[in-house]
């Protein structure tokens, strides 16, 4: 198949320097404003990659769900792969691809799990068919057949049928905390605008602009 001939423009004006926050946090909560205002189908999905024990990273797609100062958080089964890897290897990196917007987000940082309230919290708010499906998926083990997993559904539906289900001791949130965030607007003829901030020694960003 030949692909090397689809491309497209960017039109965007670009990004100039005095338009971005000092604060990385309050940029990022800026973009993700326009993100949502735009009508993005998933603004808030975001690629998550690790490491794990052997170097061998890999990637996948996770909601992000609460963000501050204090960090990105997602929820997944501390069972899954992508858990082991970050027992293994707390630096990942995500990132958010808002393509229709010609706009990427960056981030590298270090990751640990939530306490179990904060994930109690978020559990509680999630609709009971998600509540069932976090207890019947043994997430990233191998099945036999989709028929196996719908049978684990009904039966924690069964098994949980007054509508209280507790949250599995297996399942939670993980924090990232950024040491660099990028922020990447694209612009006409490829001259992209991309700006990198890094934490430094004393606790504060700061602010660079990168080649694209």
């Amino acid at each position: 198949m030949d692909i090397d001939f689809l491309r497209r423009e960017y039109h965007k004006d670009g990004l100039p320097l005095d338009e971005l926050d000092d604060d990385p946090f309050r940029q990022f909560e800026l973009w993700m404003e326009d993100a949502i205002g735009f009508g993005l189908s998933d603004p808030t999905a975001m690629t998550v990659a690790t490491v794990n024990s052997e170097s061998q990273p890999a990637q996948r797609i996770v909601l992000l769900k609460q963000f501050s100062e204090a960090g990105f958080v997602f929820y997944t089964n501390y069972g899954s792969r992508k858990a082991a890897d970050i027992e293994n290897n707390a630096q990942v990196s995500l990132h958010f691809p808002w393509h229709e917007m010609d706009r990427q987000v960056h981030l590298k940082g270090i990751a640990s799990k939530i306490p179990k309230a904060e994930s109690f919290k978020y559990f509680a708010s999630r609709p009971f068919e998600s509540q069932l499906s976090a207890w019947a998926s043994r997430q990233s083990e191998r099945i036999n057949s989709r028929q196996f997993l719908l049978m684990q559904y009904d039966s924690m539906k069964k098994k949980f049928a007054d509508g209280r289900v507790p949250l599995p001791d297996f399942w939670g949130g993980i924090r990232v905390v950024p040491r660099q965030m990028e922020f990447w607007q694209g612009s006409v003829s490829r001259l992209h605008d991309r700006f990198e901030y890094n934490l430094n020694a004393e606790g504060d960003w700061e602010v660079g602009r990168l080649s694209p």
